[in-house]
């Protein structure tokens, strides 16, 4: 098995609490015909410098039914800035349209195989892997993107097409994991293509 989930894998279950003060399942999420789940956190320059074009997609896909879940799954104690309350404070200051939820143990990182904030994720109604790379070609300066790759994904599937790019690169800040070196990465993970 491949480091990230490959096309075509379902998702796994998580079991996490969120900033809203409830705590969420995947099955909380079965009625939503596509499911995007992010990977973020609160202090990366990548997910900072794309945040707004973030919630510009999650407000045009929302519309037709799709779901946004954001995980923030950094050590606490590798950046302190990434803690609990953290990422209530920053919820409640902008108003971001998606739950955000918190992995402390880091498994849900581990499942998924996400490598970088951001990365995403996005599910088809049976929840199995359609796309998983970046969002955007340039997220630490959004506004200078030229290539929109989950947005064409999510076109794609809701059109009814195939999802011609299913596999990109992320572009971002390493998971920050627990007890290790800010840039360490896992010895199995490596470049999606």
């Amino acid at each position: 098995m491949a480091y990230t989930l490959n096309i075509g894998e379902k998702a796994p279950e998580f079991h996490l609490p969120a900033t809203d003060g409830n705590t969420y399942n995947l099955s909380d999420f079965k009625d939503a015909p596509v499911l995007v789940i992010f990977f973020t956190c609160n202090h990366c320059p990548y997910v900072i410098g794309s945040d707004e074009s973030t919630r510009q997609t999650v407000l045009k896909y929302q519309e037709k039914g799709v779901k946004f879940v954001a995980i923030n799954s950094n050590s606490k104690n590798t950046y302190p800035e990434d803690n609990f309350p953290n990422m209530v404070k920053r919820i409640e200051q902008y108003k971001f349209p998606w739950l955000y939820l918190y992995d402390e143990s880091q498994e849900v990182a581990l499942s998924y195989g996400a490598l970088k904030t951001p990365h995403f994720f996005v599910f088809d109604n049976n929840r199995k892997l359609i796309y998983t790379g970046r969002a955007i070609d340039n997220p630490r300066q959004a506004e200078k993107s030229t290539v929109f790759d989950l947005e064409k994904a999510l076109d794609e599937h809701l059109e009814g097409n195939p999802v011609s790019v299913p596999v990109t690169n992320p572009i971002g800040c390493n998971v920050k994991w627990e007890g290790k070196d800010p840039k360490w990465m896992p010895p199995d993970a490596c470049d999606l293509i």
